[in-house]
């Protein structure tokens, strides 16, 4: 059976086997704190417009932040045991996402910087988010919920790999 004329110009498929390393369980504390405060807050703002200014339509809104806010701390177990990365010969693979899933190859000869932040509930649980930054906007990828000492590790791995893929070696 002949094959299609534009078979043989498309790109291979992007392999996902391999080992997935996952981030620290310790990560849905902070997803969960950030989603209640978000929530409280909103909730907050929506019962002070209903109650001191009278607007109807802002119970409503409480109302419906309430249930959004319940449904994502039910989810996020689950959204956090998505997120995943491999280190491969030439790039980073990086994942995530339940329903709509998002996969993104950083080449080390692309990353320009490799960041380390700490937020104030992460740094209590001892984690820590990588961040690369590249050439391109749309490749910022943050891999989050690291254990430090992880963090700190694959970060001198990704400058020492970027280094050296940009050096040509």
């Amino acid at each position: 059976m002949p094959q299609h004329p534009l078979a043989e110009q498309r790109p291979p498929r992007l392999d996902l086997d391999g080992e997935w390393q996952r981030v620290s369980p310790r990560y849905v504390v902070v997803e969960v704190v950030g989603t209640i405060i978000f929530g409280f807050v909103v909730c907050l703002g929506a019962a002070l417009l209903w109650l001191l200014a009278d607007q109807t339509w802002a119970l409503w809104v409480g109302v419906a932040m309430l249930l959004i806010t319940v449904l994502n701390l039910i989810f996020e177990p689950r959204r956090v045991r998505s997120i995943g990365y491999q280190l491969r010969a030439d790039d980073l693979l990086f994942r995530r996402g339940i329903l709509f899933q998002r996969f993104v190859a950083v080449p080390y000869g692309r990353m320009q910087l490799v960041d380390i932040t700490r937020g104030p509930v992460a740094r209590w649980l001892g984690l820590a988010d990588l961040k690369f930054v590249t050439a391109a906007a749309t490749t910022a990828v943050a891999i989050p919920g690291l254990r430090e000492a992880d963090a700190e590790g694959l970060r001198d791995r990704l400058v020492e790999l970027a280094e050296s893929r940009r050096a040509g070696l």
